[in-house]
């Protein structure tokens, strides 16, 4: 006798157009409130890698040489821009102040307004935009390198903090610098402002200086530091950040520092309003 043939299951009806695939799990229903949260994500991971900066500042050891030289080469970068780009900085506002009080009817107070604004505006964010352009990028792309080599990486295996070792003795230049390349952009832009008063708009060396004691403070050069420490903070802080977390190989280390540069310059905008107003609110203008 020959063996009965296997019979075939009996496939369910089609009804003219392939059934649907089953829903995966992950699909794009997640993606959304994932992508929501991702600025939240990476502002709360910035904000964790300031306070932990802020911690490792006053552990020891201190890296003093790794301090000295970064210190030195974020200067080298900034003191010559920073001296060229405040004396026109200087000049313009001169200009524009010196052909408001004209109109205005007073012109004695060129003088007091436009180095005020210098020093209490254009200096500090002179500085900010040098710092996050000059040495913030440099200190990005050198963390990044570092990171997509994995030395960050083998420096934590042998037990040494990168924060400790690489980013407080970064931050920590940036903001000294900061705060010294402040006075210098002051002092130069003052200066340049007062030329360009003088000599192009018929101005007298007198009236200049009258109207600035007349006007300025003591508070004003101390709101105007204080901001550059802040800036200079916040422009190592944002660097280091985005230079220890590239995407992407040695591309990603060059979006990162696009990233770093683009986000300072929106939080330092941000940070110089709020302070600006604080400062409007709590120091009352002299002789009121």
């Amino acid at each position: 006798m020959t063996a009965p043939l296997p019979v075939r299951p009996s496939e369910p009806p089609t009804t003219g157009a392939s059934a649907p695939p089953a829903p995966r799990s992950g699909t794009s229903g997640n993606k959304a409130p994932t992508r929501l949260l991702a600025p939240l994500r990476e502002t709360g991971k910035l904000f964790a890698l300031g306070l932990a900066v802020g911690r490792a500042i006053f552990r020891r050891p201190f890296q003093l040489r790794e301090f000295i030289e970064q210190f030195w080469f974020v200067a080298s970068v900034t003191i010559l821009p920073a001296a060229l780009v405040s004396i026109p900085f200087g000049a313009v506002i001169a200009l524009q102040v010196g052909s408001l009080t004209q109109q205005l009817g007073a012109q004695s107070f060129t003088g007091g307004a436009s180095v005020l604004a210098v020093i209490q505006q254009a200096s500090p964010i002179i500085v900010a935009l040098l710092i996050s352009g000059a040495a913030g990028s440099a200190i990005c792309a050198d963390l990044g390198s570092r990171k997509i080599r994995e030395e960050l990486d083998a420096m934590e295996v042998m037990g040494v903090s990168p924060i400790q070792r690489l980013v407080v003795p970064r931050v920590l230049a940036t903001m000294l610098v900061a705060v010294l390349l402040n006075g210098l952009i002051s002092v130069v832009g003052t200066l340049g402002g007062y030329f360009f008063n003088v000599i192009m708009q018929g101005g007298t060396p007198g009236a200049y200086l009258a109207s600035f004691s007349a006007l300025a403070q003591l508070p004003d050069l101390y709101i105007s530091e204080f901001k550059a420490l802040i800036f200079g903070f916040i422009a190592g802080i944002v660097a280091a950040y985005r230079g220890l977390n590239p995407r992407g190989g040695p591309k990603g280390v060059g979006d990162a520092v696009n990233q770093s540069v683009v986000i300072t310059f929106m939080l330092l905008f941000f940070v110089n309003m709020v302070l600006t107003a604080i400062y409007l609110q709590i120091v009352p203008a002299k002789g009121s």
